[in-house]
C-alpha cells in the first residue's frame, strides 16, 4: 500500500517546551523507528510540519546582518528536518536489515498571487512579544495580539496549487525510494512572466499533504498528531470520540464549526479533500499509534 504520512510537530520535537537540541534529535530518532516498521510492509512518502523550526530560523535571521526572506527560511527548515529524518531513517533501516533507499527533496509549491490569504495573514510564526516589545517593533508588519500570551507575527497561508518537483518525486518512487518531501507545506512560490519567485508566506502542511497524496495516487493519507483521534467538543463535558466517519458526515461537522482553526481544522479539511476526491481512506492518529492506524484501528478513519 502507498501511504503519505504527514508528521505533526510532536513527531519532530521533544514534549518538553525547553528541550535541548539533543532531546529534539532523540524525538526524531524515535519517530524514525516507528516509520521504519511501516516501511517494512508499505511504500511510504513522508511530509512534515515546520512550525517551531521556521519560527526559530526567522527569529535568528532578524538578528543577522544578512536578512532572509520567509521562503528562504522555509527552505532552510526543509533541509534541516529532512536531513535529520533521512539520517535517522537510514540508521533504522540498517538496524532492521531493510534494503531501503531514502532521499529528501527540497520542494517548491506554487500558490496563486490572487489568493485572498495575502490580504488576510493568519499563520503565526516566531515567538511572542510583550506589549512594550511590540511598540518598539515599529517596522514589523502584521503583529497580532493573542490573549494572555502577547503579540506574534502572522503571515499569509495561501492554498497549495501545484508541486513543482512532482516528477522528481515520482521518479524516486519508481526506483523504490522512501521520499521525504513538501516539508512545512513546501516553499511557496508564484509564477510571473514564466518564471517562479518565492513569496512571504507559509503553506499549511496538511493541505499540501492532501495535494501530494492525490497527485501520486496514494492508497491512504495518514495525518499524525498529538491526539489519538478526532473529538467533537474536545476537552468538554460532552466530549465525543470519532472512531469512524464518512467524509460526508465529517463535512457537516466541519461546516458547523466543530473544529478550531489553529488545531484540528486543517487536518479535517485535508482528510475531507483527499477522501472526497480519491474515494480512498484517510486516518488521523497519534504518532505512537501509527501501526494500528495503517490498519484503520485506534484512530479516526475517514471513509468515502
Amino acid at each position: 500500500m502507498r501511504i503519505v504520512i504527514a508528521l505533526g510537530g510532536n513527531a519532530l520535537l521533544s514534549p518538553k517546551s525547553n528541550a535541548t537540541f539533543k532531546e529534539q534529535k532523540q524525538a526524531i530518532e524515535k519517530t524514525a523507528n516507528l516509520l521504519a516498521e511501516i516501511a517494512k510492509k508499505h511504500e511510504i512518502i513522508i511530509t512534515h510540519g515546520n512550525g517551531p523550526q521556521i519560527g526559530e530560523i526567522y527569529e535568528q535571521q532578524k538578528a543577522s546582518k544578512i536578512k532572509k526572506t520567509l521562503d528562504v527560511c522555509g527552505a532552510e527548515s526543509q533541509g534541516q528536518i529532512g536531513y535529520m529524518l533521512q539520517q535517522a531513517l537510514k540508521n533504522e533501516f540498517i538496524k532492521k536489515g531493510l534494503n531501503k533507499k531514502i532521499s529528501t527533496i527540497i520542494s517548491q509549491i506554487q500558490v496563486m498571487s490572487s489568493d485572498s490569504a495575502f490580504q488576510n495573514p493568519t499563520k503565526p510564526i516566531g515567538r511572542f512579544y510583550s506589549v512594550m516589545e511590540n511598540m518598539l517593533l515599529k517596522k514589523e508588519e502584521y503583529m497580532k495580539y493573542f490573549k494572555g500570551k502577547g503579540y506574534r507575527k502572522v503571515v499569509p497561508s495561501p492554498k497549495p496549487v501545484k508541486i513543482l518537483e512532482l516528477n522528481e518525486i515520482e521518479l524516486l518512487l519508481e526506483k523504490n525510494f522512501v521520499v521525504i518531501c513538501c516539508g512545512g507545506g513546501g516553499i511557496p512560490v508564484i509564477r510571473k512572466n514564466k518564471q517562479f519567485k518565492g513569496v512571504e508566506a507559509v503553506i499549511d502542511k496538511d493541505r499540501t499533504a492532501s495535494l501530494l497524496a492525490r497527485n501520486i495516487g496514494a492508497d491512504m493519507l495518514a495525518i499524525l498528531t498529538d491526539v489519538d483521534a478526532v473529538y467533537l467538543n474536545y476537552k468538554k463535558a460532552n466530549e465525543k470520540r470519532i472512531s469512524e466517519i464518512s467524509e460526508r458526515n465529517l463535512q457537516e461537522y466541519f461546516i458547523r464549526g466543530y473544529f478550531e482553526a489553529g488545531s484540528m481544522k486543517p487536518k479535517i479539511e485535508a482528510a475531507i479533500d483527499f477522501v472526497s476526491k480519491t474515494k480512498k481512506p484517510a486516518v488521523i492518529a497519534h504518532l505512537s499509534n501509527i501501526k494500528d492506524a495503517v490498519n484503520q484501528k485506534n484512530c479516526t478513519v475517514v471513509l468515502p
